[in-house]
This record gives C-alpha cells, structure tokens and sequence, in this order.
C-alpha cells in the first residue's frame, strides 16, 4: 500500500472490523467506504495484527469466511435476505447480526472492536456489550444539521438517535477529518473520545507517472464521482464558457449504476449545450479504480467541487499522483488540500470563484508544479496507510487498556503472539 516501512511499535493485537454494509472485498469506487475498510484491515495486517472484517452476506453464493488478498479474514454474516438492501431494510434485521457477532466474539475474544457506519456500530455496541469487548467508531458521514432540521424524517431521527447512542457507547469515537469531527461532537458526544485519523491512499497504485497524450483540446480537467446534483458538476460545466481551450472529462457512474439514459447525465449534458459547450464535456461513466491513476494524471488539474460533505478521497488520489487540485472547502477537503500550497481552496456552490482559480492555474504553470510536488509530498508524508493503520493501533491499545496490555506481556513470555494463535 505503500508508505514509510519505518518499524512500528505496537501490541499485537485480535482486531475485529465491522462494516455490515461495505464489504472490502467488493469492486471499489473512489472514496468509498469498502475501500477504505480494505486499506485499513490490510495495513493492520501488513504490522502484524490478525484482523476481521464482518460484513453482511449480500450475495447467495458466497463463503462465509474468505482470506482476502491482504492476508486478513472476511466474515460474511447471514442477516436478512443475501441481497443488497438499503439502511432501513438493513435495520429490520439488525437482531441477527447483533446474535452472530456475540456468537463469534464469545468463542474468540477480539482485543477491539472498530464499527464503519452508523448501522455497524449499533451492531457492533450490542454485540460486543456482554464480552466487555471496546468498541471504537467511525461514522464516515455524520450530518451537520441541528436535530429540529430532521423533524419531519422519521428515518433520519432515528439515525441520528441511534448515532448518539453509539457515541456514548464507545471507548473512542474516530473521525476521518476535522469537519467530521465537529459534527460529532455537535451531537454531544465527550471530546476526551474523539479522535481524529484521516482515510490513507494507496501509495503503490497512486503515484507520479508519465501522463498520456492523444488531447482533444490544449488543456484538461478532470473530475470524478457519483452523478448526483451535490457534487458540484453543474457549476464546473458553468465555469467552461469562462476559460477557452479545455475539456472537462466527468468520470462517475450514474444512480443506476451507468450514465445511459441517466437523469442527473442528461441533465448535465443538456446545460453544456445549453452554455454551447456540449463538445467539452466528456461524461466517461464508471472508470474502473485501477485505471483511474492514469485518468488522474492525465489532467492539467483536478477539480473537486462539491457543495457539502465530502470524503475527499478522490483529491488525496491526485494529489498522490502529482496532480495540481482545485477544491471547494468543504468536508475531509479542507484536511487534505492546504490552499495555495498544495493545492487550492474555493467557497462550496460558487462558480465564479472556481472559474478565477482555475484560469490563475491553467495559466500559470510554476504554480501548478509547486502545487503538484507538495501534494504528491503530503500525500506521502500524512496518508499512507501505514501510518493511519499505525495511529489507529494506538487508538485501539488505548480503547483496549490494561486487559490487552497484560495478555500481550503473557503472549510475548510465551513467544506466541495473540495474532498467531
């Protein structure tokens, strides 16, 4: 995954990850949540720990437990119907996954428990109550908005009930940026458990490399993500008619999967003609993850501009690439990009303000390769995943406390470790 292999002192420890809804194995998306499971449980494993990762079984035809690529185990738990569902659909079989998860932990203790989601960590809280097992959160999507805001949405009260009553629940609660952070301790949630340790980056697969020719026009952005109106694509189509020369290529599925016949595509690809910029604008539809390296570097610069919350994972892969990124301040963004030194920030649903910074890049070609070297360093620096992994083992050794402590001393008088047994 790439990173410093500087050595790490640590506890080996039994490390159980439950993400009911993401499964790691899964095909991944930028910034997605069974990506960042996956690079978490295979850095986790790569520092010596054993870890697994519990996931509703979602297909028929699936093991239960399977060894993933990077040497840790996936439990797909029978909960519900083996078919994808939504949270709600989810919750109504919350019981079984709460019963499996005791089951598992009572024949084999983990040292700690980390939850992905809301829904994963009320599993998680229950499952883990009887053993005494600590339990460590992270919400990746906490909503912002005072509570009275959610009134009238009785599935959005009951989420964010549930999310409190987690955060009370657990040792540490982790939040993956500073906006994150905030929000959950809005929620009233003890500023002694929160943590902050952000999402890494693959460093192996992201990296510098000689981008490829065969440009339509003279100059490139690129964007990527979900067709869905938040994530700022309609107000960078709105910037083109401003700056003469480039192409935006748009790479992200639709809701259903496709950009065919897509309402948010035609929607989009309508306003281009509209603003007689319809032949600049590219709509790729899903790029498969591995390919998106080349697609990141293939661009003059990236540009990230959704209106709100945001992972930011799609500006931390460029920058890893070497590619200067213009993004607006919102969510993990403002962790990510440090403005004017390695990359730039612009208010969120401001379109005039995107279109100024973006011709002060494009035109400036200096500014563009400070930006892309001290992003590229950043991203190395901060996001590797072997130091989020090696933070967030610190995290878990001080949820665990003593217990662990005295069994890990046990285990290395004995020359076995708790991972090996």
């Amino acid at each position: 995954m790439g990173g410093s292999t500087e050595p790490v002192t640590y506890r080996r420890m039994r490390i159980a990850l439950v993400s009911e809804h993401a499964c790691p194995l899964a095909t991944p998306g930028a910034g997605s949540q069974s990506l960042h499971v996956a690079g978490l449980a295979t850095a986790l494993t790569a520092l010596g720990h054993h870890v697994a990762v519990f996931t509703r079984r979602d297909h028929p035809h699936v093991p239960q437990r399977v060894r993933a690529d990077g040497g840790y185990d996936v439990v797909h738990v029978p909960a519900g119907p083996a078919v994808r569902l939504n949270g709600n659909e989810v919750l109504a079989h919350a019981g079984d996954l709460v019963g499996f998860l005791k089951r598992a932990w009572q024949e084999r203790r983990p040292d700690v428990v980390h939850a992905h989601g809301w829904l994963s960590g009320i599993t998680a809280v229950l499952g883990a109550r009887d053993g005494q097992v600590p339990v460590v959160q992270t919400f990746h999507e906490v909503s912002s908005e005072p509570p009275h805001e959610h009134a009238g949405n009785s599935a959005m009260s009951q989420r964010l009930t549930v999310e409190r009553l987690v955060g009370h629940e657990a040792a540490r609660v982790v939040a993956t940026s500073s906006a994150e952070a905030r929000a959950v301790l809005g929620m009233g949630i003890d500023r002694s458990k929160l943590v902050v340790v952000p999402r890494g980056v693959d460093l192996d697969l992201f990296s510098p490399g000689r981008a490829p020719t065969g440009r339509h026009r003279p100059r490139k952005i690129v964007s990527v993500g979900k067709l869905l109106p938040g994530n700022g694509f309609e107000e960078i189509i709105r910037v083109l008619p401003t700056v003469d020369g480039i192409e935006l290529v748009i790479a992200g599925a639709g809701a259903q999967g496709d950009v065919h016949g897509d309402p948010e595509a035609k929607r989009l690809l309508a306003l281009a003609r509209s603003l007689g910029v319809g032949e600049r604008v590219v709509l790729a539809g899903h790029v498969p993850y591995a390919e998106l390296p080349v697609l990141l570097r293939s661009a003059d610069v990236v540009v990230c501009a959704p209106r709100q919350q945001s992972s930011g994972g799609m500006a931390l892969e460029a920058m890893a690439c070497g590619t200067p990124v213009l993004a607006t301040a919102v969510g993990g963004l403002i962790d990510f990009v440090v403005d004017g030194l390695t990359g730039v920030l612009v208010p969120p649903g401001k379109p005039e303000a995107v279109a100024k910074a973006l011709r002060g890049l494009l035109a400036d070609s200096t500014q563009r390769e400070l930006l892309s070297a001290a992003g590229h360093d950043r991203a190395h620096a901060r996001y590797s995943w072997h130091r989020v992994a090696a933070d967030l083992v610190r995290t878990y050794s001080a949820a665990a406390g003593p217990r662990t402590q005295a069994r890990s001393a046990g285990s290395s008088r004995s020359g076995t470790s708790s991972a090996t047994r």
